[in-house]
């Protein structure tokens, strides 16, 4: 089965949907030279490769799911919207193939069967790769990574810019996770305090029972921006990567049996990659920035 980077139906159990869909919806879209944090680069900028010739594939049907803010989601005008959405469309128009290009949203369980079946060429959906799932599809470069960050509190007063900063003092973070493994392997002076969920974690932080919190770089900026937090926390330190913990980076998987797809898809991330287009539709939906 595919692993999300984040379960999306968690989204809805901790409260962050809605707190997602009310940022978005308040968010115009930023120029990526307002930002002071962008994208890794994950393309040679001395590398060229050729576009790859689609004229014989006859349509091509991107899967992905609706309740993935803010990869994927419903906005207020009930039009499918996201980073996911956007990128497809860029990536169709970077090759020519926007009359052959088609978005299905469906639910997040049937999206390996669906490509299985053929009833799609490629899905975007927040994919973790794994060894399992590439014996049996094909993936394109990835496309971005969601780094680990610390959101600390405000009253935490610390001399020093990086987690090292908070060697000896309490940190919550969520047991069982990649998160929690690699909290103990890159500081391993810092005090872990593992929690059951996220939601109990961010709680302890903002009533300072913890003196900051170790997670993905996806939600923490959202949060620490929202009403939720009570303006109780600021980011600190990172963003911290690293592939044995947290994998990869996000990818869009094909059928195996059409690498001219995956071609292209490789083509137009380069191109939209050069073109400074991949970091302005990153900022259109991560305002915040998590690098």
């Amino acid at each position: 089965m595919v692993s999300p980077i984040k379960n999306q139906g968690s989204l809805r159990k901790n409260g962050l949907y809605v707190t997602l869909l009310t940022i978005l919806a308040l968010c115009s879209p930023v120029s990526a030279k307002a930002q002071s944090s962008d994208m890794p680069v994950f393309f040679d900028g001395n590398e060229r490769l050729a576009k790859p010739d689609l004229s014989t594939v006859p349509r091509l049907r991107v899967l992905m799911t609706v309740d993935f803010p803010p990869f994927s989601f419903v906005d207020q005008t009930g039009r499918l919207s996201g980073f996911h959405v956007d990128l497809v469309r860029d990536i169709c128009a970077e090759l020519g193939i926007e009359a052959k290009c088609q978005i299905q949203a469906m639910p997040f369980g049937d999206l390996e069967a669906a490509l299985l079946a053929g009833d799609g060429e490629a899905v975007a959906a927040g994919i973790t790769v794994t060894p399992a799932l590439r014996e049996k599809f094909a993936f394109s470069r990835p496309y971005m990574t969601i780094p680990a960050r610390f959101a600390k509190h405000r009253a935490v007063v610390l001399t020093g810019e990086t987690g090292a900063a908070l060697d000896g003092r309490p940190v919550g973070v969520v047991a069982g996770t990649a998160h929690e493994r690699m909290l103990k392997a890159f500081f391993p002076r810092i005090r872990p305090v593992s929690f059951d969920t996220q939601d109990a974690m961010l709680e302890a932080v903002k009533t300072r029972a913890v003196d900051a919190v170790f997670s993905d770089a996806l939600r923490l900026p959202f949060w620490v921006a929202s009403p939720a937090s009570g303006d109780c926390c600021t980011l600190f330190g990172g963003p911290y990567l690293s592939e044995r913990f947290l994998g990869e980076g996000l990818m869009l998987m094909a059928r195996p049996n059409a690498p001219q797809v995956v071609a292209g898809f490789d083509y137009a991330l380069a191109q939209l990659a050069r073109k400074g287009r991949l970091q302005e539709i990153y900022l259109r939906y991560f305002p915040n920035g998590f690098y």
